[in-house]
């Protein structure tokens, strides 16, 4: 895999903030089942859609509800799909025209649309019904061990600072390539990205559309229920193909 085909399928080529493994529409896909695909979530036409998912709204549960997954999906990712194409279109209509008055509105649209649409795509990815427990993959567990001291302690942590995210946002385990080690971050919103440098591995979404209608107020036993589907196996295909192309 080149850089181009990488930045493509994994990030997006949108400030590092794509997907591993997405889809391209559920369009022909019965509600709430979708195959995975690496294609790049975008049609024919440069627009981007709504990826797929790999398995149905009701495989996560107890710990995710299928009436949870399916809004967040279809409704508020949806959301972000299309607030991308506009503002994106809009700003092809401002080159055109020659007319920038609007430049500063649509280009924070692109940011919050843009950023929600890739996060998500990464968010849905990393998360299996067969997933939980510890790494497999030792490279990433050894990772993980080096920077937090141990899987229990980085557990922790992410559940911790992902709970304690203030307002709306995203709690993350990234990769720093410039000293080759794992944070866990927070991202108030999602375009608030810091440090921008940081590649996501494995986002958590602590917006109260993620969690609300089963944990109400109860954020932390949610980002606690999210460790049982994390799939380490995605997380791990990502960290190794950043650390591949971009150390």
């Amino acid at each position: 895999m080149n850089r181009r085909e990488y930045l493509k399928n994994t990030f997006g080529g949108f400030a590092l903030l794509g997907s591993y493994g997405v889809g391209q529409s559920l369009a022909a896909a019965p509600a709430g089942r979708a195959e995975a695909s690496p294609a790049s979530s975008m049609d024919d036409h440069g627009q981007y859609v709504l990826p797929h998912l790999a398995y149905s709204y009701d495989d996560l549960e107890p710990y995710i509800d299928a009436q949870t997954m399916e809004l967040h999906h279809s409704i508020h990712h949806q959301g972000y799909v299309n607030g991308l194409n506009n503002a994106l279109s809009k700003l092809r209509e401002a080159r055109e025209q020659d007319d920038f008055a609007m430049v500063k509105h649509w280009s924070k649209e692109v940011g919050f649309h843009g950023a929600g649409h890739f996060l998500h795509e990464i968010f849905w990815s990393v998360m299996s019904p067969d997933g939980g427990g510890e790494p497999a993959d030792v490279v990433l567990g050894n990772a993980i061990d080096s920077s937090f001291g141990s899987f229990e302690r980085f557990t922790a942590h992410f559940v911790a600072a992902s709970s304690a995210v203030e307002a709306s946002g995203w709690g993350m385990l990234a990769w720093e390539p410039t000293a080759d080690q794992l944070l866990v971050l927070q991202a108030e919103k999602h375009q608030n990205l810091s440090p921008m440098v940081t590649v996501p591995l494995l986002p958590v979404d602590v917006w109260e559309h993620a969690y609300y209608l089963r944990y109400q107020n109860r954020r932390g036993d949610y980002v606690r229920a999210f460790m049982n589907v994390v799939n380490w196996d995605a997380v791990a295909v990502r960290y190794h193909t950043a650390r591949q192309i971009l150390r």
